[in-house]
């Protein structure tokens, strides 16, 4: 799983648009729930589900409170997943790789093809 780094609203809306199964991590610093999805997501880097998944982290500290808020974020640390530049769901508070791995395979995954 590739991580790449908001570092600016703009940052943001173009990873959107450039990466088709897209998790995104809404944190900030002084969150005990952020830090510990932290190490959730981290293991579920390591699973099947994670593959070919871009993981897109976005620090309320560096893009803001407002910026936060506009996205109708009412709390961190919060996973949005964007497929085709749409989000699909969005998981308020900690998941478990479990969960997370749950959430990717519902929404992210492609569908099974239809035989011909």
């Amino acid at each position: 799983m590739l991580t790449l780094h908001a570092a600016s609203p703009d940052d943001y809306h173009a990873a959107i648009k450039a990466h088709p199964r897209l998790l995104v991590d809404y944190y900030k610093d002084d969150c005990p729930g952020c830090r510990m999805l932290e190490i959730s997501l981290q293991k579920f880097a390591g699973e099947d589900a994670a593959a070919g998944l871009v993981l897109l982290k976005v620090k309320m500290e560096i893009l803001g409170e407002d910026f936060f808020r506009d996205l109708g974020l009412r709390q961190t640390p919060t996973l949005s997943l964007f497929r085709d530049g749409s989000e699909a769901r969005r998981l308020a508070g900690f998941q478990a790789p479990g969960q997370i791995a749950q959430a990717v395979g519902l929404h992210l995954d492609e569908p099974a093809e239809s035989a011909a």
